[in-house]
């Protein structure tokens, strides 16, 4: 038995549970690795694998229950801090509400083999107010699912899994170099990848200042609600806002003048959707077409702080 192979088979029900509590909990720890390792040294008869499988999917359910009570008690202000701290918040709330609209709750099964969609899910289940009851069983079919594919993998793949496990200890500390490296370079891959999507949807934002006054000066913005169906159902919009997703784009920039100002809110980070439905509109001749900075929350700080009236409100196209 290697050195690493008999790290594992000693120390393996800890090395399992304490990477896949950190990944699941949003670390980026690479768990499903640990996972295979598992199932191939399960073969072998240096792992019990149903222990192994047992403390993953409990691992799991450990952290899908705290984000899960962190969405029924803060609701949207949990959804974005993790989008925020998110290495793809930009594309984190779009890609969470559209899995979580089309499958509801039952996502939660499937949500673990999605980057970034495992750790947002089991709070929007909360803040959407699945049961608990509901909750825990569609983790547990999750957490199995998740856990038993990656040991799967392991147990078919274990001649394979072997020679990298001995390749491993050949290299020693060299190996371990490697895999920090990589890590390194996947963490800076998206952070430019981050950047890069910031820099397409840089484009002049309307406050609500500038807002105010065009309501206030009879120009009749339109105010158009680019948010998707589940954030809509988390948090009221706008009184009297378009919504974007319930129109055929092309139809509705059809109806409209070109010299109308168009004002766009979401209540994504860095309003990244509200920009890119505003170049949208600016690509077909409305140059008035700007996102609105701050989103939704500018709005109801605006309202919350007393600065707007019963007046204020736009109307729809």
């Amino acid at each position: 038995m290697t050195q690493l192979s008999h790290l594992i088979h000693v120390y393996g029900v800890l090395i399992v549970f304490g990477t896949v509590l950190l990944e699941q909990i949003g670390l980026p720890i690479p768990a499903f690795p640990v996972l295979i390792i598992a199932g191939a040294l399960a073969v072998d008869g240096k792992a019990n694998w149903p222990l192994y499988l047992a403390v993953s999917v409990l691992a799991c359910l450990i952290s899908d229950y705290f984000w899960f009570r962190a969405g029924r008690h803060y609701g949207k202000r949990i959804l974005r801090l993790l989008c925020k701290i998110s290495l793809s918040p930009d594309s984190c709330v779009s890609q969470t509400e559209d899995n979580f609209s089309r499958w509801g709750a039952k996502s939660l099964v499937v949500a673990k083999f999605v980057p970034g969609f495992n750790t947002i899910a089991p709070p929007l289940a909360g803040a959407m107010g699945t049961t608990t009851n509901r909750f825990i069983w569609l983790s547990i079919a999750g957490g199995l699912l998740w856990s038993g594919v990656g040991m799967g993998l392991g147990a078919w793949f274990h001649g394979s899994v072997d020679d990298v496990i001995a390749w491993f200890e050949t290299m020693g500390s060299t190996a371990l170099m490697v895999i920090g490296i990589l890590l390194a370079l996947f963490v800076l891959f998206k952070y430019i990848e981050r950047k890069r999507n910031l820099g397409a949807a840089d484009l002049p934002r309307i406050t609500m200042d500038e807002l105010k006054d065009l309501l206030e000066g009879g120009h009749d913005p339109l105010i158009v609600d680019a948010r998707g169906v589940t954030a809509r159902q988390l948090e009221e919009g706008i009184p009297g806002a378009l919504v974007y997703g319930d129109a055929v784009p092309a139809r509705l920039m059809a109806s409209l003048d070109k010299e109308r100002h168009i004002v766009i809110y979401c209540s994504c980070p860095n309003d990244v959707t509200s920009a890119q439905v505003a170049k949208e509109f600016i690509r077909n001749g409305f140059h008035r077409a700007r996102p609105l900075r701050g989103g939704l929350d500018a709005w109801n700080d605006h309202c919350a702080a007393g600065q707007a009236d019963a007046e204020l409100k736009p109307k729809a196209g």
